[in-house]
């Protein structure tokens, strides 16, 4: 007995001599947060304040030194954040995770935003130019001075490269990629009109909904909605045949909303006559955090806002003069253009100027633990071949992300920019991802506007795939920036963008096919034409809103559908009644009834589309459909053709099939989600706050070392607060720029990637609970010199 408590005692004191090794490891790879540390390149001395929270305010004398400053900071806080970014991007992930990345890397060699990167960097005016290699010697400083590394790489066992201007450009396409690179719109544009009448495609993709129609005074908003092409839809209609997943996997439901509101409201309706601005962007919730908070001094200039880590540009801020925020346009800025092969010419196509031979590339994909993957990636004049063929014939990649003049760093110079025209212009001109930019100066003055290149198409509006072939079909540039919209303090005293659409015909040019629902705009603009001596505060609030009118049109089917009669003859339904009776017409935490709607809305689409879509999976077997559902939904429901009644072979009757699908609903929550009392279910119970870091996606172990914790959440996709599908609002920020001392700042996360620092995690809470923190830096609690190199012979 007494080897053996020995044997155990040994072993315990050599685990915890092995767990405490492992953590003084990790510790020494914390960033440094006071001291003095060397940065080759310096001009003169920075100086590198930390908060409560870990937030930087960095000083400097002048926007180069600045740049290096945040270069350091931020590669000692989100280094491997950078790294796979970078890595993400150029397809070189199978590099560090082996075989089970290789198709996604793949993906990225056939794009080519590597050499789109090498493209760019040389076409980039100097002060750009300049900025980049400012931001890699920061972040190259630190990576020479790094004794441990960050724990993400100890892990892989791999070290880093050093960081090249080129880097920070693959981030940006990054970014272009996740907001402006799909193509499953234009696909299923394409397949619809090749296997649908036009009249159904019409129905299908409305051009506007009701909400956005309230909100846009043009032609477009005129215009009657489509009626339903009753005969047209009822000779494409199949039989539905049970057990199988097709409904479900043909009609999604609404592309989740990867956007953000925005609004600005004037002077005029603020309690002392300051413009306001408010902002919440909605991205996958990561961690660490997309965002990375921070305050920059230099010159003339102190401006306090987020920057993505790897791209030396303030994304949404505040410089005392200017505030600006940022919403996704959901515009077409990439064409699938039809390549005709030339069967005379192997590894040729045919361009209006005859047969040309395909550009090939050779990739090699190195991969960990494996052997190299290898492909060719074949180029057009128009772009490279996409991944996979649309209905058999090959496409090529027509994108502005491919384009050099349509990538740039513009968006830096709203650092200096003193007066809503001069911001105007700076968005105009600046290239990058396309989006709507709402923006508040000092003086009262409110502005909408467009950042980013919106292509000039000749022949086509872009909607569907065509060949270019004919010499009077594709691109000619682009929209000159004068020429974009703009809106300058509206009469209504505020201004609203949330991915709806803002142009309609009478802008004249093409923005894009397939907005996002108004209903959020809607909201918006409702709660603020009766709000009146706005603050801060008050927008905050709205920020939070869970209002979600859009599900009152599927509570009234319900109630139409569970009737006393009904109810007489399927008792166990009762409790949904009562549930969704009970429901607030909010989607709080404990919402009842919510879940319910949620749920049979979703299925109703499923059911009621399906049976119609069945010639566009023969067409193309990846075919689902998606987009304003609504809509046509709604149009259905109210009208109800018998001629149009889904699965006639089972139901009798609209509303057997509607209660059908809402007892499908049912039993649905009770299995998928373990709902074990429909009445008493809160929407909380359903909707969880669930944010995880990359590696634990890998290795589960350490998730409960690294993820954000698990909580009930509020908001939905249809409301202000947005939350669905991992996805949320990735920061809050509410500010006037003429008082930036009372702006509201909050994003969940914290500013480290380190899981032992203090500022993991620490914003999470108020986050995730509604807490509004400054948006300017607290008081300092560290002090980091940043000092030039004596090997430059500046210090």
């Amino acid at each position: 007995m007494r080897t053996s408590a020995r044997i155990t005692l040994v072993a315990g004191v050599v685990a915890g001599l092995a767990v405490g090794s492992v953590i003084a490891v990790l510790r020494a790879s914390l960033p440094t947060l006071d001291g003095v540390r060397t940065v080759q390149g310096l001009v003169a001395p920075a100086a590198v304040q930390f908060d409560q929270l870990g937030v930087p305010t960095v000083t400097a004398d002048s926007k180069a030194d600045a740049l290096r400053a945040l270069g350091y900071v931020s590669a000692q806080d989100r280094l491997f954040q950078m790294d796979l970014a970078r890595r993400g991007s150029a397809g070189r992930l199978a590099e560090v995770f082996g075989e089970t990345v290789v198709a996604q890397d793949v993906k990225q060699r056939r794009l080519g935003l590597s050499q789109a990167a090498d493209r760019l960097l040389p076409r980039l005016p100097k002060e750009q130019l300049d900025a980049l290699d400012a931001y890699a010697e920061g972040v190259n400083a630190y990576l020479t001075q790094m004794t441990v590394a960050p724990f993400e790489f100890l892990l892989l066992g791999y070290r880093p490269e050093p960081w090249r201007p080129a880097d920070s450009l693959l981030v940006v396409l990054a970014m272009f990629q996740m907001l402006n690179g799909y193509e499953d719109d234009e696909r299923m544009r394409t397949v619809m009109k090749a296997s649908l009448p036009a009249d159904v495609t019409e129905f299908l993709i409305p051009s506007i909904d009701p909400y956005t129609a309230v909100l846009l005074r043009d032609s477009i908003a005129q215009r009657p909605p489509a009626s339903v092409p009753v005969r047209s839809l009822a000779a494409l209609r199949r039989p539905v045949v049970k057990g199988t997943p097709m409904q479900a996997s043909m009609v999604a439901h609404r592309k989740r909303p990867l956007g953000s509101n925005a609004w600005a409201v004037a002077g005029s309706k603020t309690t002392d006559g300051r413009a306001i601005l408010a902002n919440d962007m909605h991205l996958d919730m990561t961690v660490p955090n997309m965002w990375y908070r921070v305050q920059l001094r230099y010159g003339r200039v102190d401006m306090a806002g987020i920057v993505v880590p790897g791209i030396p540009v303030m994304i949404s801020g505040s410089n005392g003069a200017i505030s600006w925020g940022m919403t996704n346009v959901e515009g077409d800025f990439l064409d699938l253009v039809r390549v005709e092969l030339d069967e005379r010419h192997p590894n040729h196509y045919v361009t209006a100027d005859g047969s040309r031979p395909f550009t090939v590339r050779r990739e090699t994909i190195i991969v960990r633990n494996g052997r190299p993957h290898e492909i060719d990636v074949k180029e057009t004049i128009w772009g490279p071949l996409a991944a996979d063929d649309l209905m058999g014939q090959p496409v090529a990649v027509r994108w502005t992300a491919l384009d050099p003049e349509a990538v740039d760093l513009g968006l830096m110079h709203m650092d200096e920019a003193r007066s809503l025209p001069e911001a105007m212009r700076v968005a105009n001109r600046a290239g990058g991802p396309p989006n709507n930019v709402i923006l508040a100066d000092s003086n009262g003055h409110i502005g909408w506007t467009y950042m980013g290149r919106i292509p000039l198409r000749r022949g086509f509006d872009g909607s569907v795939s065509m060949a270019w072939t004919d010499g009077r079909t594709g691109w000619e540039g682009f929209l000159p920036p004068d020429e974009l919209p703009r809106i300058v303090d509206p009469p209504a005293g505020f201004l609203v963008s949330a991915n709806h659409r803002m142009t309609g015909d009478d802008f004249g040019h093409v923005v894009g096919h397939s907005f996002v629902n108004g209903y959020r705009a809607y909201r918006i603009t409702e709660r603020l034409q009766t709000m009146d001596r706005v603050r801060e505060s008050d927008l905050f609030t709205l920020q939070l809103d869970t209002r979600s009118a859009l599900y009152e049109f599927y509570r009234d089917v319900v109630d139409r559908v569970l009737t006393d009669t009904i109810l007489s003859q399927k008792p166990n339904l009762v409790h949904v009644r009562h549930a969704v009776d009970a429901w607030d017409g909010r989607a709080d935490v404990d919402s009842k009834g919510f879940g319910v709607l949620v749920v049979f809305r979703r299925n109703l689409a499923s059911s009621v589309f399906a049976p119609f879509l069945e010639t566009c999976r023969e067409r193309d077997a990846r075919f689902v459909y998606d987009g304003d559902l609504d809509t046509p939904l709604r149009t259905l429901l109210n009208e109800q053709p018998p001629e149009l009644l889904p699965d006639p072979e089972h139901h009798e009757s609209w509303s057997d099939f509607l209660l059908s699908v809402l007892e499908r609903t049912v039993s649905e929550l009770k299995t998928a989600d373990r709902v074990a009392d429909v009445e008493a279910m809160t929407w909380g119970q359903m909707n969880r706050i669930r944010m995880a870091h990359p590696l634990a996606e890998a290795i589960p172990l350490i998730g409960m070392w690294l993820n954000m914790p698990e909580e009930d959440a509020a908001g939905c996709a249809q409301c202000i607060r947005v939350i669905s599908d991992g996805l949320a609002a990735s920061e809050r920020m509410v500010v006037s720029p003429a008082q930036q001392q009372d702006g509201i700042f909050h994003m969940p996360g914290g500013q480290s990637g380190h899981p032992l620092s203090p500022h993991y995690r620490d914003q999470q809470r108020y986050w995730s609970r509604g807490i509004a923190l400054p948006l300017l830096s607290g008081a300092p609690m560290h002090r980091l010199i940043l000092s030039p190199s004596t090997a430059d012979g500046r210090a």
